[in-house]
């Protein structure tokens, strides 16, 4: 099992994320392009991080809200929201390029991954907007009841997919996350998010807010590298899931 992290979210003088300490202990580098955080001196050096470390780099495009962390969701039409996709890939193609390394896979952010995932025309959209930029880039979804749906609307544009679930994450009975603002939707307890893992892993499910088992076939565990306590969180999904 992969593990995979939001980088390179810092903004400026705005500090974001262990970056530095969690790179070693992941295999794959989710880093964001811009607009919902970061600027091209933070992109450049956190790909230089993940080239240092062997980590597979990801683009991480998120809708245009900086304000908002790409955590708002915002009503876009579909060929104006291909663009921004393909603006914020092709910036860090730029810039993989650059550092003589390469983005290989791509997974959204915040609100338009969860509106993707719930809205099948988003997740074509974000499924074009890709394959139009690079065919051979790998999308990274939620592994969700629908996967089998979701994997023969990948098949009309030949995309390859990782199936991605969460660590620290509380799911609903419909195998989507709890919103943030709810209490509980992020676990804080260390044990919780081992046992979380290590279901994942060894047994492909997980148990969902109202306590019953998910079963959730994944092929990445995200986790955060953010927090005060961050860095220890993911030493120990890292020993929970083997060495890299």
């Amino acid at each position: 099992m992969k593990l995979n992290c939001d980088m390179g979210e810092a903004f400026g003088a705005w500090a974001m994320g262990l970056d530095e300490d969690i790179m070693p202990f992941v295999d794959q580098a989710n880093i964001a392009c811009g607009f919902h955080a970061s600027d091209p001196f933070t992109m450049s050096k956190t790909v230089a991080l993940a080239k240092k470390h062997n980590v597979t780099i990801g683009a991480h495009p998120a809708y245009p809200d900086l304000v908002g962390f790409g955590r708002r969701n915002m009503d876009i039409a579909p060929d104006e929201l291909k663009a921004i996709i393909q603006y914020q890939i092709g910036a860090l193609q730029g810039i993989c390029q650059a550092h003589g390394t390469k983005v290989t896979y791509v997974k959204p952010h915040g609100a338009l991954y969860n509106t993707m995932m719930a809205n099948f025309h988003v997740l074509e959209t974000v499924m074009q907007a890709v394959c139009e930029l690079d065919n051979s880039l790998i999308l990274m979804v939620m592994a969700i009841p629908e996967a089998e749906q979701v994997k023969a609307l990948a098949k009309q544009y030949n995309l390859a997919l990782w199936f991605e679930a969460f660590s620290d994450r509380l799911y609903t009975d419909d195998g989507r996350l709890t919103p943030r603002k709810q209490a509980n939707a992020v676990h804080k307890n260390f044990d919780l998010i081992e046992q979380q893992v290590l279901q994942l892993s060894e047994q492909g499910t997980l148990i969902t807010e109202s306590g019953k088992t998910l079963a959730v076939h994944a092929d990445t565990i995200c986790v955060h590298g953010d927090g005060d306590h961050a860095l220890e969180a993911v030493q120990r999904i890292r020993s929970v899931v083997g060495k890299r």
